[in-house]
């Protein structure tokens, strides 16, 4: 009993690195938290506070006609709404797909037997691209210029999330597959009745991955969009902080100066409320990140 409670003590060095790791952590969350915090000081703050950089962490000059304002912004929630699809439809493609083919991938070469060349097929996509042009050209003959699906379809298969989930599923035990053939069940059956529910954990961290993806994705916006008008969130903001970079204050009288001031405050307000639903996300499943990822990223 002694030996046993002696193997359980845990040594002075291994309690000097939880510790600092601890500390380590906790100051790179603090680092993550503070651009969020200052964000939302901005967005409280007079217009005259903003435009001398007085704003720190805390509002000065508090005042909230940065969000009343905003209910007068159409086009913010228009995007708003947009960026909601696209997040709902590229959920549904990108999990369909990473799903449909993660599984054969997952079985070895006697129940698969093209399966390595797949492997390197999907490999070289990854490693490899034709570059933003000919994809442009191919988005643009398919007709998807301006519409929802050209923000979902040109990456419906992240080659990196399906070898997460293809290296989870290996290392599921064979018998439980075994088990389902012997009793009759089909590949399809197999999959989405005791295989799928094993990799609840790495299925919903993929999804959050593939939700934060699509929510702070902007680029694809500005290029398959012709119309701002059909910007997603993050598009729509992109344009507003490039609009106020460009500006030489040097030449600009200064009423201007104060009005572009007021918009800073207006734009720190659309942006931390662009924050808000991925933040609502994360708490549900945060809790799945270790055993989702790491699980599926160690075993080859």
């Amino acid at each position: 009993m002694v030996i046993g409670q002696q193997s359980l003590r845990i040594s002075k060095p291994r309690r000097i690195f939880v510790v600092v790791n601890y500390i380590f952590c906790t100051l790179v969350a603090i680092l993550c938290i503070l651009p969020m915090i200052h964000i939302f000081a901005l967005s409280l703050s007079a217009s005259e506070y903003v435009n001398s950089n007085s704003v720190g962490l805390w509002p000065v000059g508090f005042h909230t006609s940065a969000y009343t304002d905003l209910l007068g912004k159409t086009q913010f929630f228009v995007s708003m709404g947009i960026s909601f699809k696209r997040v709902a439809l590229g959920l549904i493609v990108n999990m369909t797909m990473i799903v449909l083919v993660a599984y054969p991938l997952s079985k070895p070469r006697a129940r698969f037997a093209s399966r390595q060349v797949y492997v390197w097929f999907f490999i070289f996509s990854m490693l490899f691209s034709g570059g933003l042009i000919p994809i442009y050209l191919v988005v643009g003959a398919t007709g998807l210029i301006n519409t929802i699906w050209a923000l979902v379809l040109p990456g419906a298969v992240p080659v990196m999330y399906v070898i997460l989930l293809q290296n989870y599923m290996k290392a599921l035990p064979d018998e439980i597959s075994e088990s389902s053939f012997i009793d009759g069940a089909g590949h399809w059956r197999n999959m989405f009745q005791i295989i799928l529910p094993l990799c609840k954990p790495s299925l919903a961290a993929l999804g959050l991955f593939v939700v934060v993806g699509h929510w702070n994705e902007w680029f694809s916006g500005m290029i398959y969009m012709t119309n701002t008008k059909r910007f997603p969130l993050q598009s729509y903001l992109q344009t507003l902080i490039v609009d106020l970079s460009d500006v030489d204050i040097s030449y600009v009288d200064p009423e201007m100066i104060t009005a572009r001031a007021a918009e800073a405050s207006s734009r720190a307000a659309q942006m931390f409320l662009a924050m808000i639903p991925i933040l609502c996300v994360y708490p549900f499943l945060q809790k799945h990140f270790t055993k989702g990822i790491v699980m599926g990223s160690v075993k080859g």
